[in-house]
């Protein structure tokens, strides 16, 4: 038991009254009711601390209890009559006491100050006349926060909002504390809750944390009336009660209260302060430190905490006058407080740590933290009692002797064990309704244009187009419109503002370069200007565009040949500039340099833009950053290929390509705030438009974070002190140090480590150069530095220690600024760190970010101390494993959101370097060990990409492949090859979203800047190169050949087997050259082949990387026509054909389907063509029907005068087959009915178009095909068409489309328009031409069938289109409708083979990789059945469309659970079905068919089929 007194010294300063302490020893009692009691509210109670209290507002102090001597609990009362009473109660505890110690040492804390009860506020509100709002604001107590309660009574609650923030004196905009009531969301610049229902109530409860947050001002909202309730017109206002403490006596030294001052300023996020706010500020830091002493902290604690050191621990000195000096607490004779008074910091820290995260790592309070640091050091003082010594505790905690606060992951941990995720929650999609479902249920209307962008919009008007420049800028608070005309050459500026206080314009013009200052010329001054020192000076004059309220001063520049105007602003004794540079306007926007190109598929203004402020920009990266603020502002509204061009424009300025300083001298802390100014617009665009967040990040990545104030002063003075530690004063550390004054910049971190690494080498020049010239700083660049390093470090091995020491510690100073997305860097300001002060800088203190998972500290611990492991597996777990942790912070709004996504780009990139160092050690891994990592860069390519579905999907083959890998099940490397195959078109996809959004602005931008072309070219190239999708890319070409042996696959898939010899053309599309006409045999060698091409006329064969299906159209007409047709695997093989463009070669195919290639001479080439003589005869003469006299017939009226073979031939099938093979109901609109409706009158305008256009195709303008089917679609029905086609579909028993309205026969009609016009489409007009079909002979028929919803599309080929072993069935199936078949969708279709001896037993020859099925509800289908397909010698298949009457959905397909893929029951029964039904319609027809057919709930169906070509 102990007692705390108080000394007279202490009170004497509060009240008259005197407090006389007393000697204690073993025989004295406590002498409490001879001590005179006092009334003042200053008096402090005396407590045991064993005596329950009974006053809430009593303070524990921080100091331990236990038992220790000294004062270690202290208490404040309002009530001194209890004064006695704890004394009384007390003195027994002071005996037992005073008898084991043998005296007792009184230890004043500081002082005590006393409180009065807590001061309440209750207000109360009538709302809409009939509710009641209740708001009770309690201050804050010295143990407890401020508290707002609202209360709303007799009103529909469950639809209100609170719509809320708070105020510091002096500021009206609104602060959004940190610490709100659940459910709270922002919204608008505030914070809205909701209410909860608390009996016939309904309660807001907020907690106020802070002192310098002085009044909540609010509003109420209806969501869903969208009614706000306001208070006379205006906000409800309701002031926090300040603590009722008396703190005005209490003494702080001046030093501790600036400390104290600046780290409330980083915690307010580092605003710029007038004086007067400084003052408040400084006020508000002491109130701070003074309820801390009031709570009991010794000035000695807080100069520990504030100025770094240790608390001294000094004796007790009793001068006979009752007074006491101050300590820490009774030394005892015991080896334990020996120990607990030598406890190092760094253990009490990590024991706060484990403390904190055995709580569940809350979001402690400043206060709360210093109790819990306390509690720690209680906790350890504990364990000394029992005999634990400081060593083993250090071995406990793993710390090293340093002194660092970083916990770190036990050393023997090898491997992190990864949680069971759900690949799912990753998916993110936005469209533009995605996008808009984004925004907040409260949007507010479009907002109105402001006076002033009305005004500026009715000059604009009025001026005919002559506008040249129109820039919205910020004046102080107000706007400020900058508009440049240019009639007839005559040009002419306008300013003009909407600002209440009176402007003076200061202004000049730019003669020969942008920004320059020189005198106007008298001509064009405008009249009430002054000169002043070579610039004029012009009051704006109210009145612009007629509006009263807007000042403006108009400039006739005439025909003078300036190339702009500088200018700045002046109101009162405050001048405006444009983010901290001059204003300035351009007369005319740049001129585009000839490598612009025409700027299709960029914003192309906003980049104009972009290059008129390159000149200031490159001044100095403070002008850069500040411009960009403005840039990326404006990109911010005009959405995502503006943004483009600001990650282009930043990158060509990380990449070195742009000037960073031209002459400018400008601090370290001013670059240092512009990038921070920048970051933090970047973190909230990051929060606002989740549907951009994947190019912010790309230009965050360009940055630095930034920081205001010291964070990049810090550079400025770090330096001096290394220099003067380490007496390194000269040479290049001291031209160094001139460049770090005048512009530091990224290029710094790289000398900085330059340097570490040779002094680590033992001072090797050539490693200090080597590190330079790896990070592009080579000696010609530093030269040019406008302070230029020309010397070569020459430093002393006796300085060794100390630079590493000092350098280490000032390269985290200068990647704190320049590399936001450095890993070490970030995760030390997430994990939050402290940097002791040198010589004349303050100390820094980083808090930790709040909200984190609890299990992310110590999976970053586990990522440093693994991150240079040559064994990449265990740190890509780990890295994999901290963003899916950090990944739901990011997805939230967040007061430090940049921070957390500086690290996320941190994690990311360190997962691209973790693999590209790996990829050596992977020379001979196995496929498990590929796939695993393959999947793990594919989840870190799904963390960092918006619309990532497909991504995700492969994902989750990926998971479902390592376990069919490890379990080597049946065919898993054709499964994994698949999946690879699948990931590699999503990577494509990947790419091709880069080369459209950014390398048509990289180049209309770098032509506008002069960047290099070289630079332009590869620019999306290394942007690839620069995520994770290029170390996928590399994975997948590991893995590739690997899967491809075990498959037993060569390096060819041969769809077409023909052997040829030709001349090697290399293309980047099929589809861009299948209307040319080769003159000599060409094998073409294209990029991308989509599957229903034509192929051109002359090539003899195609080879592609790409994987069109066996049997879709291009690979069906490839065979038809006697063309070589192969997919090539291997990069290196097909990079070996590119080689050979314009060279002769011979393909020849191998027994085993292979396909291989060598090199010929020229005059070998006519002596391999192949000629085919089966080939279609010149002159295909179609015989051409007429209108029969029926608009539609049944199935059983198909004959060959009325309808095509497609609609016999399933007419035919009726009765035939077996039972369980079904067949759609099938009724037809016959030849002749397009001609006979082309020639009603009412459609006569429609039929002199067609005519039209049908004569300029054939003279050769095939442009107009896309017109012809525009035409058709024009067409009206005829009533007798509608009535016959209803009849005929009705007495099928097919349902009629009207039935359902008008809108839907209407859709139904379309179809069939669509379906006719289909006649002009390009392949087909292309393949009757190549054919010499006239194609005024072509005829087309409409087959109508019900839709089957199908779960499973195939087509059969009864006969192997690549062998052509007619005793085997070939067939390829697809999720959903057939069209992905046979149409231009990527990726292969299921792929099987049967041997017709052996049906039952189908063998699988490729698992699918389409990525995409088709999907339709109940609906009618449209088929084309023309006179023109089926030909001898000329099949015409699939050149024609079918056409659903309503349209198809695309759906990313999810193989995972597909247990076609999955259930190998499931998959022979479904392909055994269709093999017996392809059997069974060959039988029954006599030939090898073609078959099309779908699955439906494990039934089938068969739609159409015809004789196999």
């Amino acid at each position: 038991m102990q007692c705390a007194l108080v000394s007279s010294k202490i009170h004497s300063g509060l009240c008259s009254a005197r407090y006389h302490a007393a000697d204690y020893n073993q025989q004295s009692n406590c002498p409490s009711r001879n001590l005179p009691l006092c009334s003042c509210a200053a008096a402090p109670p005396i407590m045991s601390s064993s005596t329950p209290s009974t006053n809430p507002r009593m303070l524990r102090s921080g100091g331990g209890g236990g038992g220790g001597g000294g004062l270690r609990t202290s208490f404040v009362l309002s009530d001194p009559q209890q004064l006695l009473q704890q004394f009384q109660s007390a003195s027994e505890g002071v005996r037992s006491f005073s008898s084991r110690r043998g005296s007792v040492v009184v230890i004043p804390r500081a002082i005590a100050a006393t409180a009065t009860d807590v001061a309440e506020v209750v207000k109360e509100f009538t709302i809409d006349g009939n509710m009641k709002l209740f708001v009770k604001a309690a201050g804050a107590g010295l143990s407890s926060p401020a508290t707002l309660e609202f209360q709303l009574s007799q009103g529909n609650a469950d639809s209100l909002l609170l719509h809320w923030g708070a105020l510091q004196p002096g500021n009206k905009s609104w602060i959004l504390p940190g610490n709100r009531p659940a459910g709270t969301q922002e919204c608008l610049g505030a914070l809205q809750t909701p209410f909860t229902k608390s009996g016939d109530t309904a309660v807001v409860k907020v907690e106020i944390t802070g002192s310098s947050l002085h009044s909540v001002e609010f509003l109420l909202l209806d969501k869903t009336s969208n009614h706000w309730f306001k208070l006379n017109g205006g906000n409800f206002c309701i002031d926090i009660p300040q603590p009722n403490l008396d703190l005005s006596r209490i003494s702080v030294p001046e030093e501790l209260v600036g400390i104290q001052a600046y780290l409330r300023w980083e915690r307010n996020g580092k605003q710029n302060y007038s004086p007067e706010k400084e003052k408040v500020e400084f006020e508000e830091a002491r109130k701070e430190l003074q309820m801390e002493i009031a709570r009991g902290v010794s000035i000695a604690a807080l100069k520990a905490r504030l100025l770094g050191g240790e608390v001294k621990e000094t004796e007790v000195v009793e001068k006979g006058t009752g007074e006491v000096s101050e300590s820490t607490q009774v030394q005892e004779n015991t080896a334990s407080t020996k120990e607990a008074s030598k406890l190092p910091e760094d253990l009490i820290g990590i024991q706060a740590y484990v403390r904190w995260e055995k709580a569940g790592k809350p979001n402690f309070s400043p206060v709360q933290q210093l109790a819990e640091f306390e509690e720690a050091r209680k906790d350890l003082e504990l364990e000394l009692k029992k005999g634990v010594t400081i060593e083993q505790l250090r071995k406990r905690f793993g710390a090293g002797g340093n002194g660092s606060t970083q916990q770190k992951s036990p050393k023997n941990q090898q491997r992190i064990t990864r949680k069971k995720h759900d690949a799912e929650e990753l998916i993110n999609k936005f469209t533009l309704g995605a996008a808009v479902s984004q925004l907040p249920a409260t949007v507010p209307p479009p907002r109105e244009l402001t006076a002033l962008e009305s005004a500026a919009q009715t000059l604009e008007n009025a001026d005919n187009g002559a506008v040249v420049i129109r820039k919205m800028l910020k004046v102080g608070g107000s706007d400020l419109l900058v508009l440049v005309t240019n009639a007839e050459g005559k040009v002419k500026v306008w300013l003009a503002s909407d600002m209440k206080e009176p402007l003076i314009l200061r202004w000049a013009v730019s003669k020969d370069r942008a920004q320059e200052w020189a005198p106007p010329p008298d001509t064009i001054i405008p009249v009430g200007s002054s000169l002043q020192d070579g610039t004029c000076d012009t009051p704006l004059k109210d009145g612009f565009a007629g509006v009263p309220s807007l000042q403006y001063v108009e400039i006739l520049v005439g025909d003078n040949n300036f190339v702009g105007m500088p200018f700045v602003l002046r109101s009162g004794g405050n001048w405006y500039k444009d983010n901290g540079s001059d204003y300035y306007v351009p007369f005319q926007l740049p001129q585009k340099k000839k490598t612009a190109g025409d700027g299709k598929g960029t914003a192309s203004a906003f980049l104009e833009e972009i290059a008129s402020q390159e000149s200031e920009a490159e001044r100095s990266l403070m002008h850069r950053y500040n411009i960009a603020t403005g840039l990326t502002q404006r990109a911010k509204d005009e959405g995502e290929l503006a943004l483009a061009g600001v990650l282009v424009w930043l990158r060509f300025m990380a990449t070195r390509q742009l000037t960073w300083n031209k002459n400018y001298n400008v601090k370290p802390r001013e670059i240092s705030a512009a990038q921070d100014r920048l970051t933090e617009l970047l973190q909230w665009m990051y929060r606002d438009q989740p549907e951009n967040r994947e190019i912010i990040r790309l230009i965050m990545s360009t940055v630095g974070r930034g920081g205001e104030g010291d964070v990049g002063q810090r550079i400025r003075d770090e330096i001096l002190v290394i220099q003067r530690n380490n007496d390194c004063a000269g040479g290049m550390m001291e031209e160094w140090h001139q460049k770090l004054h005048n512009n530091t910049s990224p290029d710094d971190v790289v000398i900085c480590q330059a340097l570490l690494d040779y002094i680590k080498s033992g001072f090797r020049m050539e490693v200090y150069w080597k590190t330079l010239n790896d990070n592009g700083v080579t000696k010609e660049r530093m030269r040019s530095y406008d302070r230029p390093i020309v010397s070569e470090p020459k430093l002393r091995t006796d300085q060794k220690d100390g630079l590493i020491r000092d350098l280490t510690a000032y390269l985290r100073t200068l990647k704190a600024v320049h590399s936001g997305a450095d890993l070490e860097s970030a995760i030390q300001t997430c994990m939050g760190y402290t940097s002791k002060g040198m010589g004349f800088m303050g100390g820094v203190q980083i808090h930790p970010i709040s909200g984190l998972s609890s299990e992310l500290p110590d999976l970053l611990r586990f990522v440093l101390e693994h991150v240079e492991d040559k064994e990449v597996i265990p740190l890509l777990e780990g890295l994999l494993e901290a963003r899916r942790e950090l990944r739901p912070t990011l997805l939230k709004p967040h007061d430090r959101l940049r921070d957390i996504v500086f690290l996320d780009l941190a994690l990311d990139s360190t997962v691209r370097t973790a693999v590209e160092r790996g990829l050596e050690s992977l020379t001979n891994a196995g496929p498990l060990e590929l796939a695993l990592i393959i999947s793990m860069v594919v989840e870190n390519l799904c963390l960092s990409s918006n619309n990532n579905e497909e991504l995700v999907y492969c994902l989750k083959d990926w998971y479902h492949i390592i376990n069919v890998i490890r379990d080597k099940s049946d065919n898993w490397a054709l499964r994994t090859k698949a999946v690879l195959d699948r990931t590699r078109l999503a990577l494509a996809d990947k790419a091709e979203y880069y080369q459209r959004i950014l390398q048509p602005t990289a180049e209309y931008l770098g032509g506008l800047l002069g960047i290099e072309q070289w630079a332009i070219d590869i620019f999306t190239e290394e942007m690839i190169r620069a995520g994770s999708a290029a170390s996928l890319s590399q994975l997948l070409n590991r893995l590739d050949p690997v899967i491809r042996k075990e498959a037993h696959m060569g390096s060819w898939q041969v769809i077409s087997p023909v052997n040829v010899r030709g001349f090697v053309e290399v293309v980047e599309e099929l589809e861009h050259v299948q209307d040319k006409v080769y003159e000599r045999p060409t094998i073409l060698v294209s990029g991308r082949v989509k599957g229903e091409e034509e192929i051109p006329d002359g090539a003899i064969a195609v080879l592609t990387p790409d994987m069109p299906d066996v049997l879709s159209h291009v690979s069906v007409r490839a065979r038809n026509s006697k063309v070589c047709f192969a997919t090539c695997f291997d990069p290196n093989v097909l990079a070996d054909l590119r080689s050979k463009d314009k060279k002769a070669i011979a393909i020849q195919i191998t027994a085993n389907a292979d396909l291989v290639y060598s090199d010929i001479q020229d005059t070998e080439v006519s002596s391999g063509i192949t000629v085919d003589e089966s080939g279609p005869p010149p002159g295909i003469k179609l015989k051409k029907h007429k209108f029969a006299g029926n608009y539609a017939v049944s199935a059983d009226s198909f004959t060959a005068e009325l309808v095509g073979a497609k609609s016999r031939n399933i007419a035919n099938l009726r009765g035939e087959l077996p039972l369980w093979i079904h067949l759609p109901t099938s009724v037809a609109l016959p030849f002749g009915v397009f001609e006979k409706v082309l020639s009603e009158r009412v459609n006569k305008d429609v039929a002199s178009e067609i005519a039209a256009l049908s004569k300029q195709l054939h003279d050769g303008d095939f442009s107009k095909l896309k017109d012809a089917r525009k035409a058709v679609l024009g067409l009206e029905a005829p009533l007798e068409l509608i009535e016959e086609l209803k009849i005929t579909m009705k007495g099928s028993n097919m349902p009629w489309p009207g039935d359902e309205g008008e809108e839907r026969w209407q859709q139904a009609w379309t179809a069939i328009k669509r379906v006719w016009g289909s006649k002009w489409n390009e392949r087909a007009y292309f393949s009757t031409r190549k054919a010499k079909i006239d194609h005024s002979d072509l005829c087309m028929a409409v087959l109508v069938q019900e839709i089957i919803c199908a779960d499973y599309a195939f087509v059969i080929h009864t006969t192997n289109p690549s062998t052509g072993d007619d005793t085997e069935i070939y067939a390829e199936v697809v999720k959903g409708l057939g069209e992905t078949l046979v149409g231009a969708y990527s990726g292969r279709a299921l792929s099987f083979i049967a041997k017709k001896s052996n049906i039952k037993s189908p063998k699988v020859l490729g698992y699918p990789s389409k990525r995409v099925g088709l999907f339709i509800k109940q609906s009618i289908i449209f088929r084309s059945d023309s006179n023109g397909e089926d030909l001898e010698g000329y099949a015409g298949a699939g050149l024609y469309d079918s056409v659903p009457m309503d349209e198809e959905e695309e759906r990313l397909v999810d193989y995972s659970t597909d247990h076609l893929i999955l259930d190998e029951a499931f998959q022979k029964s479904i392909l055994t079905k269709i093999a017996e039904a392809g059997y069974a319609v060959e039988k029954l027809l006599g030939s090898a068919q073609d078959i099309e057919g779908v699955i439906k709930d494990g039934e089938l169906y068969i739609v159409q089929t015809r004789p196999q070509m």
